[in-house]
């Protein structure tokens, strides 16, 4: 069985903060968060908006767009670092909320790198014959871990969450190929602080090792799938920083117009961030039938994960 992706789904939240907002309680400015990032705005939750919420506004996106009823789930996947609480998981309540059977449902931790660890778990259950129907869902309200007073992490994260079903497509279509890692000794440069309970981040070693894991990972499936760098038709990286993206929009050889660049508009989302750019370019049509994509990310952990995706059913 060839494991696709059957539907997509996303959600953001009203509010938006521009980076003019910003320049209000910071020391920082518009000019510079662009030029360095190419975030102009995020979304960020209320109050009363949680994880759960979000993944829940995604997943009934990608179901309707899918065609799975909800009763035909096998499986129910959410990646986050912001649960609503550590347990129950945010997968179970997601489960309970979309009135799904009593099918199993957990919880991944792998931060930006979720969704991606998500759709390739899900894959594994599908080519095995485990499951047929796996809904995989992207959350995370990184405002509630941000210290809006330090500006070299307040500029760039924002809220939302994506979402897609993974099912059976024909022959040749669906995931190529994929890639996993992780390295724990980087862990120190990207993670939640135990005392503040504020997120921390290195943002000089994050930046050396996206530029390097981001490129190589995207080519690696791109080979490993039997294909030239040439034949990629569109990537879709992780949200992070328009400088790590273009490095793998440059390795892959891929013109400007054919990488999403949502990244302007929500920020980085974490889990959210792939599944938020896929949603948005099925909906927008810059993705085709018989497309070869690919979609690449990393995360606090350090881990990275990529897949090699030809589009369609």
């Amino acid at each position: 069985m060839n494991a696709g992706l059957l539907g997509t789904g996303h959600y953001v939240p009203d509010h938006v903060v521009t980076n003019k907002d910003l320049e209000k309680i910071v020391d920082t400015n518009d000019e510079w968060i662009r030029t360095r990032t190419g975030i102009e705005e995020r979304r960020i939750a209320n109050d009363d908006v949680n994880t759960s919420d979000m993944a829940y506004y995604a997943a009934k996106n990608a179901l309707d767009e899918s065609g799975v009823q909800v009763e035909d789930l096998d499986m129910i996947l959410v990646a986050t670092v912001t649960p609503d609480t550590p347990f129950p998981s945010v997968s179970c309540m997601l489960q309970d909320r979309l009135g799904a059977r009593t099918i199993p449902a957990m919880d991944i931790s792998a931060a930006c790198s979720g969704f991606m660890y998500g759709v390739i778990t899900a894959k594994q259950f599908l080519e095995t014959n485990a499951y047929r129907h796996i809904l995989v869902v992207g959350s995370d309200k990184l405002s509630k871990i941000t210290d809006w007073q330090d500006r070299s992490t307040c500029v760039l994260f924002g809220d939302g969450a994506g979402a897609a079903v993974i099912g059976p497509v024909s022959e040749g279509k669906g995931i190529l190929t994929s890639e996993l890692g992780s390295d724990g000794s980087g862990g120190k440069d990207l993670y939640q602080d135990q005392e503040t309970d504020y997120l921390s981040m290195n943002g000089r070693e994050v930046f050396k090792f996206a530029v390097r894991q981001m490129p190589e990972s995207s080519v690696k499936v791109v080979t490993e799938a039997g294909y030239a760098k040439e034949d990629v038709d569109y990537l879709i990286p992780h949200q992070a920083n328009i400088r790590i993206m273009e490095a793998a929009r440059e390795r892959l050889g891929i013109n400007e117009d054919r990488m999403d660049i949502s990244v302007k508009s929500y920020g980085n989302t974490s889990s959210a961030s792939i599944p938020i750019a896929l949603s948005e370019s099925v909906k927008g049509g810059r993705i085709n039938d018989n497309d070869l994509l690919v979609l690449v990310g990393f995360g606090g952990g350090l881990t990275w994960g990529a897949i090699a995706l030809r589009w369609g059913r």
